[in-house]
């Protein structure tokens, strides 16, 4: 198992016991609110039958009937009691008005602020408790309850207990994650240069080797030779290239038919001729580019596209303008194994490869290098298995450069 796909199975089995978690939280608080709204409705019985017997209880000492209400009372949520056309009789725990009192301080009945709360209470609790007074045109009450506040809260708490956590999580993740890529960002740049600097002594010495030999036995316009010091200029490239990580490289605008065609034409000599490169559009189109990192870019595709062939096939790299968003296409397609459509944005992560002895690395600096040094976005346009797939790298074929060095 390579280092993206152990790492993707981690994520998952955090992100499931994250899941568990939250879902074991949530259900014990649905278990808590299920038993106290059970036992806050059997109150509201007991306030209801209460409320019955003293209408029924014959004439008794007004200190008992005193005591009797508040016992009654102190064991009750907020309730409404009405009559069968819904007027009503009485309540309990429900201010009498929001905040209008006379000077003498007694209470206004508000009638709008009591519809509203029996229009909440009928809300939460559609079926209200019944009280049949034993008249004889057997008159009904009806008591209608609302939550109490601990029972609201709790409702809720957990949905933002659990937002809470998310949030942070998601705040630390972002922190960490940010500090994480800044330290590997250095380490790399550290480790580009130090290589850059490592080549320049044996790219220099391979040149005056090269100009010995030429002197030598008299053979300028020898092709091994030639060759040989296209091999040594592609050297000095590459020790360019690494000495410009994580600087500000400078981009100047250049024709994108003739850069790519420059460097296909080498490419193509150093794979198999079993593999045809076909270069096709438009062959003036400009864009502002640094050309040993936009190298570096094709090179990484083309040899993705030379490793997902098997034996022969079919490379082709079509170039376009669009006039309308002052962008250019670029297209690089093949004829190999394709990607699978959940792995579209995979193969651009560090350490995605399903070679054995890749290292995952060339997309994901292909990317860095479109994205943070050009301004632009490379993306897998389409793929099918076993016909092929295509790459395409969007330019800005006009814009203000503002270079980064992440």
């Amino acid at each position: 198992m390579n280092q993206y796909e152990w790492k993707r199975r981690w994520k998952f089995i955090l992100l499931a016991f994250a899941l568990v978690i939250a879902g074991a939280s949530l259900w014990y608080t649905e278990y808590l609110v299920r038993n106290i709204s059970i036992a806050e409705r059997t109150r509201a019985e007991l306030w209801a039958k209460s409320t019955r017997n003293i209408i029924a209880m014959p004439d008794v000492n007004d200190e008992y009937i005193t005591f009797i209400y508040s016992l009654r009372d102190s064991l009750a949520v907020p309730a409404i009691v009405v009559d069968s056309a819904d007027n009503i009789i009485t309540w309990l725990g429900l201010d009498s008005t929001k905040t209008n009192f006379d000077l003498d301080s007694t209470k206004k009945y508000d009638p709008k602020y009591f519809r509203r709360q029996l229009k909440e209470m009928k809300s939460q609790h559609p079926q209200p408790i019944i009280l049949d007074l034993n008249t004889i045109n057997n008159e009904k009450w009806y008591v209608y309850y609302r939550d109490s506040v601990l029972l609201t809260q709790l409702k809720v708490f957990p949905y933002i207990q659990l937002s809470v956590i998310a949030i942070f999580l998601l705040v630390a993740y972002g922190v960490f994650s940010s500090a994480k890529r800044l330290e590997q960002d250095q380490v790399w740049v550290g480790l580009a240069k130090e290589t850059a600097h490592q080549l320049g002594t044996p790219i220099s010495s391979l040149m005056a080797w090269t100009e010995l030999l030429k002197s030598r036995f008299n053979v300028p316009d020898d092709p091994l030779i030639l060759e040989m010091e296209n091999d040594v200029k592609r050297l000095e490239r590459v020790a360019d290239r690494f000495s410009k990580i994580g600087s500000k490289p400078i981009l100047h605008n250049h024709v994108v038919f003739e850069v790519v065609e420059e460097f296909v034409n080498y490419f193509k000599v150093r794979v198999s001729d079993k593999i045809e490169f076909i270069l096709t559009g438009d062959e003036h189109v400009e864009a502002l580019i640094n050309v040993p990192l936009f190298d570096w870019v094709i090179e990484n595709i083309l040899k993705n596209a030379v490793n997902a062939i098997e034996g022969s096939g079919i490379i082709k790299i079509d170039i376009r303008e669009n006039l309308v968003k002052e962008q250019v296409f670029i297209d690089i397609s093949d004829t190999g194994a394709g990607i699978p459509r959940l792995k579209f944005e995979a193969v651009f992560q560090p350490g995605y490869t399903t070679r054995k002895r890749g290292w995952g690395l060339g997309l994901s600096l292909t990317k860095r290098i479109i994205e943070n040094y050009h301004q632009g976005t490379v993306f897998v346009k389409e793929s099918e298995l076993g016909k092929g797939t295509t790459f395409r790298i969007v330019l800005n074929s006009n814009m203000t450069y503002v270079p980064t060095t992440s």
